[in-house]
């Protein structure tokens, strides 16, 4: 039935409900996507679309095949990966939070890529809300995100990797009056908000909470990278995951000021589905971690 190309193709028209739109993800032109559509019906010897001028909606059939061709794809997959998850192999593409990247999970990967050299990951980057829905939705294997602040499909599984505590860094040559104290940075300064509706603007939101602090707003972003620059410009404070590859004590730019008694640290993990073919991957990054946690709580 079919080929692997077209049943993903199928897939990028039943989410999209656009031939134009399917077209755009797996690279084809609309009329060549019309054409394995028709293909696959012909084959099956039924039709799974309802078309209309603007678009293609699943029919009875089609939303019955949905299920199907995804259980088959990931049966396809699972053929270059190997049944051994001690060597992990194939292809497998990874949400990660850019700031992950600039922490631990960096390390990680390279670890990881070193031991399994016929494992080639492919990185997306993007938010951990999204991330959820691409994972759930097969479109990523897994994903790198921060703990949700809500309740996660039953289809998922979120494994704590590590944690960062949430600081407040300043300009080390602001074009504005800096006081002393942490507290009345806050209150006082131009404050660089990362975007309140991300999980990672949660935890900023309670840190502030905890302060018991309304900040002078000034810009709001969705990068911690993005902040991070402007306050080296000296334009603005806020307040950031502690990033594990970022040498704090030694930037020339910036400084972390400690809150009193603000304990709240951004919980990175791994999201992946209960069911998936690339299981050799996500345990050998569990591993990695869990030997980390294990290093550090010997030294303790």
């Amino acid at each position: 039935m079919g080929t692997v190309r077209t049943w993903k193709t199928f897939l990028a028209v039943a989410k999209h409900g656009s031939f134009a739109a399917a077209g755009k993800e797996v690279g084809l032109t609309s009329a060549a996507v019309g054409l394995q559509m028709r293909a696959l019906e012909s084959e099956l010897n039924q039709q799974l679309f309802d078309r209309s001028a603007r678009a293609v909606v699943l029919n009875t059939a089609g939303r019955k095949a949905v299920p199907m061709i995804k259980d088959l794809l990931v049966r396809y997959e699972s053929l270059g990966v190997g049944s051994d998850p001690a060597e992990p192999a194939g292809t497998v593409v990874v949400g990660a939070l850019v700031s992950a990247l600039m922490g631990s999970f960096a390390n990680a990967l390279w670890n990881i890529r070193k031991h399994y050299p016929r494992l080639e990951v492919r990185l997306r980057a993007g938010l951990s809300a999204d991330f959820a829905l691409q994972v759930e939705r097969r479109e990523l294997d897994a994903a790198v995100v921060i703990q949700s602040p809500h309740a996660l499909s039953a289809n998922l599984i979120w494994t704590p990797l590590y944690r960062e505590p949430m600081v407040l860094i300043v300009p080390r040559k602001p074009h504005f009056a800096m006081p002393v104290d942490g507290l009345d940075m806050l209150r006082q300064c131009p404050f660089i908000r990362f975007d309140p509706d991300t999980w990672s603007g949660y935890l900023v939101r309670e840190v502030l909470n905890q302060c018991h602090v309304t900040p002078q707003e000034a810009m709001e972003l969705n990068s911690f990278e993005a902040i991070i620059e402007i306050v080296r410009q000296g334009f603005g404070i806020a307040i950031v995951p502690k990033l594990a590859n970022v040498d704090w004590s030694r930037d020339q730019g910036l400084r972390v000021v400690g809150l009193p008694d603000i304990k709240i640290e951004r919980s990175v993990g791994l999201l992946e589905r209960a069911n998936h073919s690339h299981t050799g991957f996500t345990l050998a990054l569990k591993k990695y971690f869990s030997k980390r946690v294990g290093r550090r709580q010997q030294a303790a």
